[in-house]
């Protein structure tokens, strides 16, 4: 195993990440604060479809993320404020970790929520669970959910669960820490033989089949995000058409066999026990950095340096923005279209979004608290070299942040 930083910017940290989880433990503690969510916003009820809100409502280890949304077979939860346990409605016992603990009563079979006789039923169960007047929330409608409306939420047109399930999660548990920790692990120690086999004539492809069979062999639970190899631009005009009028990021991985000189930006994301690593890095395929290229790694650490200088308890969003564009001479260092940092969790890019178009007033009002995850992202970019991104994960503390990814950054150095 690589050796991993748990030293906080502040020396000392008072929080402590156990070395295992204990699942049972977490699955109490989220569902206490998705309960406290639903009381703080007078939601009765949430009905749950997304995978990752599934996830996080019941600690069942799904084998699916995003590539989920539009199955067919998927789980669904339902859970009420003024019950412990959650319903979780399953198509297959297999690979889900958690039903077994479950009461008998609360693990239901699957809800076949596409269908208007899957939801005929749904409606006929869910009026046995939720009492009469009370105020339900929902994060997914299916086309046959919309047709039965009026018998599958008699009480009225649905709450948005989507901002119950955020504001519970936006700061994690220790034993979520631990998760998301254990995923990062997985992804940097994946990575050493990836990085490895960047040789010119290796294609996209090849990488990453490498990283998801490593991944998997080092105990990840499922791959989130199909791995990027993104060969960029040597200018932008070079690069493809967008409707942004800004560089493309990402671009899905091909059968192109990489050559001498080719910048890399990579992105990658796996899971483990629901929770999700991000792994970003620039490498350069078959050589070392030009003057130039390396003088951009210098000004990305120190846009990161100035970043991390304000990051703690009781800092906003916009101090974080405020000190990359001071730090890169007055311009935004990250793209357009994506941010300078984001949460992360059982998604790999969720609450909070930093210098996005939520605009300025959403970062003001951001104040981070401990226990919340950010993924720093800045962008250095000067036309001719291909430009320099990597990704950064970090826990806010009461004294400052704690790092939980520490993978070099060769071939700029470490």
């Amino acid at each position: 195993m690589m050796t991993f930083m748990q030293t906080s910017a502040a020396g000392a940290t008072s929080l402590v990440i156990p070395e295992e989880p204990d699942l049972s433990r977490m699955r109490r503690q989220t569902g206490s604060r998705l309960r406290a969510a639903m009381t703080d916003r007078g939601v009765d009820a949430l009905i749950l479809l997304g995978n990752s809100a599934v996830v996080y409502a019941t600690g069942t280890s799904w084998p699916l993320g995003d590539a989920g949304l539009s199955h067919v077979e998927r789980p669904v939860a339902v859970i009420l404020v003024d019950d412990e346990w959650p319903h979780l409605f399953v198509p297959f016992r297999e690979g889900a970790a958690r039903e077994s603990e479950l009461p008998a009563d609360h693990l239901h079979g699957p809800a076949y929520l596409e269908f208007d006789e899957g939801v005929e039923n749904f409606a006929r169960l869910l009026a046995e669970l939720i009492p009469p007047g009370a105020v339900v929330a929902v994060d997914e409608c299916t086309g046959a959910m919309s047709r039965a409306h009026d018998s599958l939420f008699p009480g009225g047109r649905p709450a948005d669960a989507a901002q119950v399930v955020s504001a519970a999660k936006v700061v994690k548990t220790p034993d979520e820490l631990c998760c998301i920790r254990a995923a990062c692990r997985i992804t940097d120690e994946a990575m050493v033989d990836v990085q490895a086999a960047l040789v010119p004539g290796v294609r996209q492809i090849d990488l990453s089949a490498g990283f998801v069979r490593r991944a998997f062999e080092l105990g990840a639970t499922a791959s989130m995000l199909e791995p990027i190899w993104q060969v960029m631009p040597k200018r932008k005009a070079d690069g493809v058409w967008t409707t942004h009028g800004d560089l493309a990021l990402p671009l899905l991985t091909t059968e192109r066999e990489l050559i001498r000189g080719d910048v890399l930006w990579t992105d990658v994301s796996i899971t483990y026990r629901g929770y999700c690593s991000d792994f970003g890095r620039t490498w350069i395929v078959g050589q070392q950095p030009t003057a130039r290229q390396q003088a951009q790694f210098d000004k990305w650490r120190e846009i990161m340096n100035a970043v991390l200088g304000v990051t703690r308890a009781g800092a906003t969003a916009a101090d974080l923005c405020r000190a990359a564009t001071k730090a890169n001479g007055g311009s935004r260092p990250w793209l357009p279209h994506f941010y300078l940092g984001h949460g992360i969790g059982v998604n790999a890019a969720e609450t909070p979004m930093i210098g996005t178009d939520l605009g300025d007033e959403f970062d003001e009002n951001f104040i981070f608290e401990p226990g919340m995850v950010l993924v720093l992202e800045p962008v250095v970019w000067e036309d001719g070299t291909g430009g320099y991104r990597s990704e950064e994960i970090v826990v806010i503390t009461e004294e400052g942040w704690l790092p939980l990814t520490n993978y070099p950054y060769d071939p700029y150095g470490n």
